[in-house]
């Protein structure tokens, strides 16, 4: 299959994935708020996000794999890559004890840590274990998810995540109606996860049958995905220091119901951020392959192709949201919750602007040009995690918004464009007009149509609220059409020549 090919097939595939998660995400969360209760919904919200934080324990490992699997596969070195691949499980079954370790201790101190009513402390305690141990097993599995990434079988990935996706709502949704609560969706949740894990395993060996054994690991391989990793670890740390922070320091500060309403407004910027961040993972692999033969020229193409590409799709997210939010909001989980369109908006906007450029950090992590970017963004996420705790107190879950789009919108205009102009040798002028003129003109009338049906049919209900949403994509469709066929998109032939041979 050529290039392109491959490149619509997996993006084609990720936007599958992605509609079946959101929708799924989308109208599973109230289900399940309702059911438990702001107070135990917001502890599992504090638990996952604790667990969370065992995936530093990867040290940037799982990014090494996706690069040198792309790498030893471009250059035909099966020798090598069974190494680094061997290398990897034997150093994953050693996080994976740390991980078991670690939960142990938590258990016994999770109270001292977080605000958690007395009530709801044993199942906090019995669904920190489940997912201690959840993550401790998937650990090692995870090489080969990593593995398919390298590869670029990003439709063999999200087939898997589809499947177990659908099954993990239908068990949900039939536990909860037949009086189950917090453990019973946890233990569903970690189920799951292994069973996600075991499936991408088993396909992973299928595509690439390496063996892979003890006598394999090596001393040299582990430096030199440290070396590759250690960079993206700390990109890792800064991601969980800027977008999964917020909830333990309001846990710390707050009362915990707290949580909640901030996890409605972040949760809908998650949800926006799903079709970016699926679409964009294609490119680290593809980025290595062009790297590693050495064509500056699709790089570059890649580069303003992929921006333009996430711009398209997160521009229009973020105007909707912003228009339409606190109807999306009464819609989705009640009137009493339009609290929460102020985090909306607050975490929004600085995210889409940053979401705009994220394949300037995938090229950038397959090209192995990100040391600069992991210090700028370990910098972000510390002062994010600074001004969050400095602000809770005097503004409560509004200062954690805060804390966390200040910086955000900082790295988003000022370090990021320029830095990856200087890396991959263009002028910023010319990316700027070729990535984001066209995604902000569509955005205008999309803009005024979305306030029009606003203020003239306020919407409360998903029945008001549809007919907008469809009026506001048929006119930014419209003009995305237009374009395409006016040769507005293709017109420099950014598409064409990042995709093609030369």
């Amino acid at each position: 299959m050529s290039l392109m090919g491959q490149a619509v097939k997996n993006v084609s595939a990720t936007w599958v994935g992605l509609l079946v998660h959101a929708v799924v995400g989308f109208l599973l969360s109230p289900f399940i708020l309702h059911r438990l209760g702001d107070e135990a919904f917001s502890l599992w919200v504090l638990v996952f996000a604790i667990t969370g934080y065992y995936g530093l324990l990867d040290l940037g490992i799982r990014s090494s794999i996706v690069n040198y699997t792309a790498r030893c596969v471009a250059t035909k070195d099966e020798a090598q890559l069974a190494h680094f691949l061997s290398t990897s499980l034997g150093f994953y079954a050693v996080v994976a004890l740390v991980v078991l370790f670690l939960t142990g201790i938590g258990f016994f101190h999770l109270q001292t840590l977080f605000r958690i009513p007395p009530a709801l402390l044993g199942s906090a305690r019995l669904l920190f274990l489940l997912a201690g141990v959840s993550v401790a097993l998937t650990f090692p599995l995870n090489t080969f998810a990593g593995v398919l990434e390298g590869l670029q079988k990003f439709s063999w990935l999200q087939l898997g995540n589809i499947g177990v996706t659908l099954l993990r709502a239908v068990l949900i949704v039939v536990a909860l109606r037949n009086g189950g609560g917090l453990l019973t969706i946890g233990t569903i949740f970690v189920a799951m996860n292994l069973l996600t894990s075991l499936i991408f395993t088993w396909m992973a060996l299928h595509a690439l049958p390496i063996r892979l054994r003890p006598g394999r690991v090596e001393g040299k391989a582990l430096r030199d995905m440290v070396s590759y990793g250690v960079f993206a670890f700390a990109i890792v740390v800064a991601e969980k220091l800027r977008f999964q922070s917020d909830a333990m320091v309001i846990g710390a500060f707050l009362p915990a119901a707290a949580i909640t309403f901030f996890f409605i407004g972040s949760r809908l910027v998650e949800y926006s951020s799903y079709a970016v961040r699926s679409m964009s993972q294609i490119f680290t692999p593809m980025s290595s392959q062009f790297h590693a033969v050495g064509d500056l020229v699709r790089l570059q193409r890649t580069f303003t192709a992929g921006n333009r590409a996430c711009a398209l799709i997160i521009f229009p997210l973020c105007v909707t949201l912003v228009i339409l939010g606190k109807s999306i909001i009464e819609a989705w989980v009640g009137a009493r919750y339009i609290a929460s369109y102020s985090i909306l908006v607050l975490l929004l906007v600085p995210r889409s602007i940053y979401l705009a450029q994220s394949t300037s950090n995938k090229i950038l992590l397959g090209m192995g040009q990100h040391r600069i970017l992991a210090f700028v963004l370990l910098l972000e996420g510390g002062v994010n995690l600074l001004l969050s705790l400095f602000l809770v107190r005097r503004f409560g879950i509004t200062g954690v918004a805060l804390g966390t789009a200040i910086p955000l919108a900082c790295t988003s205009l000022f370090f990021l464009p320029r830095h990856a102009c200087r890396i991959l040798d263009m002028p910023l002028r010319t990316f700027l007009n070729q990535a984001y003129s066209l995604p902000l003109l569509l955005c205008v009338p999309l803009a005024g149509v979305l306030l029009f049906a606003r203020y003239e049919f306020p919407a409360h209900s998903y029945a008001g609220l549809l007919p907008q949403i469809v009026c506001g994509g048929v006119i930014y469709c419209a003009g995305l059409g237009f374009a395409l066929f006016n040769g507005g998109i293709l017109d420099t032939g950014v598409v064409r020549g990042a995709l093609e041979p030369k």
